[in-house]
């Protein structure tokens, strides 16, 4: 008992179908014709993973062009902390920091506004 599988192709007659070169033909077109199958298959496999690999260099220049920023954004953030820490240690620091509070507070404020009513 044979167990049929979802194959898209049907075995072939084990047992000669006659003595001439017709039954060699017709096996020698249906090898060539499953050749040039697994031929286009394989050039459509090789476009595939060229295409993949294109777009795995594309995001991994995309990564590193964010890595980059996040460093160089980092850097500023740390130098701004390292400004605003020493200004709130000089003396009339809680002014200038009630100032600065008070503007981005104002700051924030428009921008709100305008992306609200926009």
């Amino acid at each position: 008992m044979r167990r049929t599988n979802n194959y898209p192709y049907q075995p072939l007659n084990q047992q000669p179908s006659g003595p001439g070169p017709a039954s060699h033909d017709a096996l020698e077109a249906e090898n060539e014709r499953a050749a040039e199958e697994l031929k286009q298959k394989i050039g459509a496999l090789k476009s595939l993973t060229i295409d993949i690999g294109n777009e795995v260099r594309y995001q991994d220049k995309l990564l590193r062009g964010i890595d980059d920023d996040m460093d160089r954004t980092s850097g500023f953030l740390g130098n701004t902390m390292t400004r605003v820490v020493r200004l709130a240690k000089q003396g009339g620091g809680a002014r200038q920091m009630c100032y600065m509070f008070l503007f981005v507070l104002v700051v924030f404020l428009l921008l709100w506004l305008t992306l609200k009513f926009k």
